[in-house]
């Protein structure tokens, strides 16, 4: 399976000096599999990943899994250039929500009064189809949705080829925090006291890498509870109780510095360590290429 970042910001575009390592596009992955192409969300980043398309002058066809539909997650999507070429076909994948159907939503941003070129005058072909949780395949990928626990009806993903899992689990925040009355024994990790943060621990449980929210310090998560995004301590600790092998930070706040994200994956290495567990951690960035295939 391969894998390449687009956008990896959250909350809203912030290009700039101080965000040329790990970009400032909102969220968008690339992922190659099973035959398939899979593209995981619509934020800006999506506009280059449709410029990469079109180098390579055939026809394209991918599946769009989406989050949500947060602006950042879909302001992608009407600069998308390979969705104006005909011959090219789109299906697109969005929660269910009794609220909205995803067509309406996606053609909503699309309206005269928020841009000029209507959803429908797109020359692709371009399916919706609404997703609850469950499995489901696109090419030789399966693929896992379960919600997450954020401000809008929010899915995560798991894809697998083959024995190999990646997990994308972004727009999400804990139903609770760890205390000194979780710990477990000695050695052993603190337990989750809210079975929605097991389920999740879960969800992602011996994946090869998880891709998960971290907007926030700890500091920070403090007073922004209910904002729906994690600090950075729930994103290791998930992922330690999770066994996987690579943690990717993402969503990152649009206020945070390169130099302040360098400083955040030098802290969750520093937590990881202290509880005496092997893991790759990383801060994701735009344009950064990986192959993930059996440990």
């Amino acid at each position: 399976m391969k894998i390449k970042f687009w956008g990896t910001r959250g909350s809203i575009p912030s290009p700039g000096s101080s965000t040329i390592k790990y970009g400032g596009n909102t969220p968008c992955v690339e992922v190659h599999g099973g035959g398939a192409l899979v593209i995981i969300d619509c934020g800006s980043g999506l506009r280059a990943l449709g410029n990469a398309l079109l180098a390579g002058k055939k026809p394209v066809k991918a599946s769009i899994l989406l989050s949500h539909t947060h602006w950042d997650h879909i302001q992608g999507f009407p600069f998308f250039k390979p969705g104006f070429i005909p011959g090219n076909e789109f299906t697109l994948y969005g929660p269910h929500d009794t609220g909205a159907c995803i067509q309406k939503v996606m053609e909503g941003q699309m309206e005269h009064r928020y841009f000029p070129v209507k959803l429908s005058d797109m020359g692709s072909k371009v399916r919706f189809q609404e997703l609850k949780e469950g499995p489901f395949s696109i090419g030789g990928m399966a693929i896992d949705v379960q919600y997450m626990n954020h401000t809008a009806l929010t899915m995560g993903f798991r894809i697998t080829e083959g024995k190999v899992s990646i997990c994308y689990c972004t727009d999400t925040e804990p139903h609770s925090l760890l205390t000194e009355e979780h710990a477990g024994g000695e050695g052993s990790l603190p337990i989750f006291a809210h079975k929605g943060d097991q389920r999740l621990v879960d969800f992602i449980r011996n994946a090869e890498m998880l891709i998960i929210d971290s907007q926030y310090t700890g500091e920070e998560y403090a007073t922004k509870k209910g904002w729906g995004h994690s600090s950075i301590d729930y994103a290791v600790m998930v992922a330690l109780q999770g066994n996987v092998r690579r943690l990717a930070l993402f969503h990152h706040d649009p206020e945070h510095s390169d130099e302040q994200i360098d400083g955040f994956v030098e802290y969750g290495r520093e937590l990881a360590a202290r509880w005496g567990r092997k893991i790759e951690i990383f801060a994701a960035r735009e344009e950064q290429e990986l192959e993930i295939g059996e440990a």
